[in-house]
């Protein structure tokens, strides 16, 4: 980490993320506490995370421009994009605008399905392959730590100013991420000889057996992580009676529990491979919705600090493995094709639990999410760890030949709320 910290590209990079995704998780969050302020409906308050995942559909096609086009220049006009995108709601004013509430959070996430999918393609061209699993780490845990910052940002400054203050911070966040992008120094070569269509990152994922593998049990658990998702405010309001402002606090103890995770998954994967890593995370991830299920606010938080702590160890996994395995001119469809597959089931997740709540109770969407959670882990065990296309001269995948080595510098490798965004969200 203390050599990633001396690269000045690197810091920058990882500056401009953690300003963006301190607007990003207030936004998110006060999103959801606007809608439910405005409506009184804790199931349109879970449309607001369900706008944000639907365009998950979006990503084969925004990958394939990744790998056709320079990286940093993309993610700058991206990221004033999202500025702008953003003004919309600046006139929400009542229970009728909260439509334009909707399709921001549409837009937020198409945005996202771009930003993704260029920032980790950048990172492999900006960093040698040795500190790439310090720098995914670095993000998730700059990104999930926010969680304690972001209530404050979020909820505090909505409960203060408003919706459009917070609004006007995520703005600005936009703006000071696209010119420190701008002005890192790596340069990056123009994109030549890339071929093949949208689905070119999807043969290779379905070529590769662990990825296969990974990418059927991550589907599984962002689909679980829908369900649970669609209850937060119903665990709020219904089993600890508070308002849903208080899910300000519910994110900052999760925030504290992923500083430790963050903290942690560099050495985990170092020690476990990306694989096991994820295996043992899930595993520690079921126990999650069972402990917000209670009506007691001290294990309603000790499940948070418990799912905090299991996300960062996934999803930093999942994105050194990708970034590990795909090679360079593929990086971005790659990279879509994994998030579209695992950020779909999600959103149904999140549509399913959003209707379910209307008939049934919210412990027992929680106690399917465990049990989902569970198989996902189990359809992980028997995967053997994935071989290196850089080190080993491996046989390539039917239909799909691996190159000898990847252009760019020679090698001296996270989260689709997922993220799986929202998942799980899969932040800028």
């Amino acid at each position: 980490m203390r050599r990633l910290l001396r690269h000045r590209d690197a810091r920058r990079y990882l500056s401009a993320q953690a300003l963006s995704l301190l607007g990003d998780s207030a936004m998110w969050l006060a999103c959801g506490i606007w809608v439910k302020t405005l409506t009184g409906s804790n199931t349109a308050a879970a449309l607001t995370f369900l706008c944000f995942s639907a365009p998950a559909l979006l990503a084969p096609p925004l990958g394939l421009l990744v790998d056709r086009v320079r990286r940093g220049p993309l993610l700058v006009w991206a990221n004033l994009a999202g500025a702008a995108m953003l003004v919309p709601l600046l006139f929400v004013d009542g229970r009728e605008d909260v439509w334009l509430i909707y399709v921001v959070m549409v837009l937020h996430g198409g945005l996202s399905m771009l930003i993704a999918p260029a920032q980790s393609a950048l990172l492999v061209t900006l960093l040698p392959a040795e500190l790439r699993t310090d720098a995914n780490a670095a993000l998730r845990t700059t990104q999930e730590g926010l969680r304690v910052l972001a209530p404050l940002a979020g909820a505090g400054l909505f409960g203060l100013l408003g919706g459009r203050a917070v609004a006007l911070l995520d703005m600005a966040t936009f703006v000071v991420a696209a010119v420190l992008v701008a002005t890192l120094r790596h340069t990056e070569a123009r994109t030549r000889g890339v071929t093949g269509s949208i689905g070119a990152g999807f043969r290779f994922v379905t070529a590769t057996s662990q990825l296969r593998r990974l990418t059927v049990a991550s589907a599984v658990a962002t689909l679980a992580v829908g369900l649970g998702g669609s209850t937060m405010y119903a665990v709020i309001g219904l089993g600890l009676h508070r308002p849903p402002q208080f899910a300000g606090v519910t994110q900052m103890v999760q925030g504290i529990g992923a500083i430790a995770g963050g903290l942690s998954a560099a050495a985990a994967i170092r020690r476990l491979g990306e694989v096991r890593t994820t295996v043992v995370a899930l595993a520690v991830f079921a126990a999650a919705p069972l402990l917000v299920s209670t009506s007691s606010l001290p294990v309603v938080l000790a499940g948070n600090v418990v799912a905090g702590a299991a996300v960062p160890w996934i999803v930093i996994a999942i994105i050194s493995l990708l970034q590990r395995l795909a090679p360079l001119q593929l990086q971005g469809r790659v990279y879509a094709a994994f998030e579209v597959c695992v950020t779909g089931p999600q959103t149904a997740g999140l549509a399913a639990g959003a209707a379910l709540l209307a008939v049934l109770d919210y412990r027992l969407i929680l106690a399917a999410e465990s049990v989902a959670l569970l198989l996902a882990a189990a359809l992980l065990t028997r995967a053997r760890p994935p071989v290196d296309p850089l080190t080993t001269a491996a046989a390539p995948s039917p239909g799909q030949p691996l190159p000898a080595a990847r252009p760019g510098p020679p090698p001296t490798p996270p989260a689709p709320q997922y993220p799986p965004r929202p998942s799980a969200r899969t932040a800028r």
